[in-house]
């Protein structure tokens, strides 16, 4: 499999795997079925987005209408299913690092092939990786949980993309250093939730 391949198969992986995530949010505010649908799709589709805004690149689910259409029919049948079970709310936890891991290594790749400086191409791969769970808490009415005091998430992609752009420079392939890195994603962000690994955060009264 070339990288090309590895890429568009992950691309569609983590729109649908992140469409996912938003229903299973939607459901805690009792949206409709619209609702739902918006939520699910702006979380899938939201961080490419802003990545292929900000490098100037042609938005890639307008590009290619079949993120579009697996953004949405992911929704609507995760809408159907997560209506009928009772889903415990930690169940949100998997979907949303598995689709942090793809997309953020998604993003670096992305940014790395339009020849951006290794620097942006990291930061594009955190914005592809956590931007569609910040729009996914503004719909939800929350305050984006990425600005809250909470388990690794941004920190948890960051390295996943320095650590692809260190193995591609130390001469890896790329799609064996796409494969480390997103599984790296995973355990960090997983490893975080369950030890409640945590950065520094300012107190109540605003001292650690």
């Amino acid at each position: 499999m070339n990288v090309q391949t590895l890429l568009y198969w992950v691309g569609i992986a983590a729109v649908a795997v992140n469409a996912l995530a938003g229903v299973l949010d939607s459901r805690h505010k009792r949206m409709d079925l619209i609702g739902a649908l918006m939520v699910g799709t702006a979380t899938a589709l939201g961080g490419g987005t802003v990545r292929d805004l900000l490098l100037d690149r042609p938005v890639f689910w307008v590009q290619d209408q079949t993120y579009l259409l697996a953004a949405s029919l992911t929704g609507l049948v995760s809408f159907f299913i997560v209506r009928a079970f009772a889903l415990q709310a930690r169940l949100l936890l998997i979907p949303d690092a598995i689709g942090l891991a793809l997309f953020s290594i998604l993003g670096t790749q992305v940014a790395l092939q339009s020849h951006a400086p290794w620097l942006v191409a990291s930061l594009m791969g955190v914005t592809t990786g956590v931007v569609g769970g910040i729009l996914r808490d503004i719909l939800c009415n929350d305050v984006p949980s990425i600005l809250l005091k909470g388990e690794l998430y941004a920190t948890a992609a960051w390295l996943g993309a320095i650590s692809l752009i260190a193995m591609q420079a130390a001469g890896a392939s790329s799609v064996l250093a796409s494969s480390l890195a997103m599984a790296l994603v995973l355990v960090v962000r997983l490893m975080a939730v369950r030890y409640h690994i945590t950065l520094p955060a300012f107190g109540k009264d605003g001292c650690a």
